[in-house]
């Protein structure tokens, strides 16, 4: 085959229905004010995790509402339940109990 010099890239479309959305109902019963979260940035920016690794609690945020579990369970272990989120959050989620319910909701629910 004559090579010319591009090749054809893996397809980055995100399957909704093949990701688990039991995470994220759960931690929606649990913690009600993570529906509120409008991905300010507020927590990111206090976080002392995040100071010293590449955890972003946006990130968590997104990844479970989308239903991806596969990363989840690493990034969760970086974080240090400080509580520097909680007190910025202008919207006022309680953002150490989502990420408690998150922790659970893994136990729970992947199967990995």
């Amino acid at each position: 085959m004559i090579n010319f010099g591009y090749f054809i890239s893996k397809d980055t479309q995100i399957d909704f229905d093949k990701n688990n959305r039991q995470i994220a109902a759960f931690v929606i019963k649990n913690e009600p004010s993570f529906k509120l979260c409008i991905a300010c940035g507020s927590c990111s920016a206090t976080c002392s995790a995040a100071n010293f690794t590449d955890f972003n609690i946006r990130k968590l945020n997104v990844l479970v509402k989308r239903g991806e579990t596969e990363n989840l369970k690493s990034e969760m272990k970086k974080c240090m339940l400080c509580g520097k989120c909680l007190l910025v959050c202008p919207r006022g989620v309680n953002t150490r109990n989502m990420v408690i319910a998150i922790k659970q909701a893994i136990n729970l629910f992947d199967k990995a």
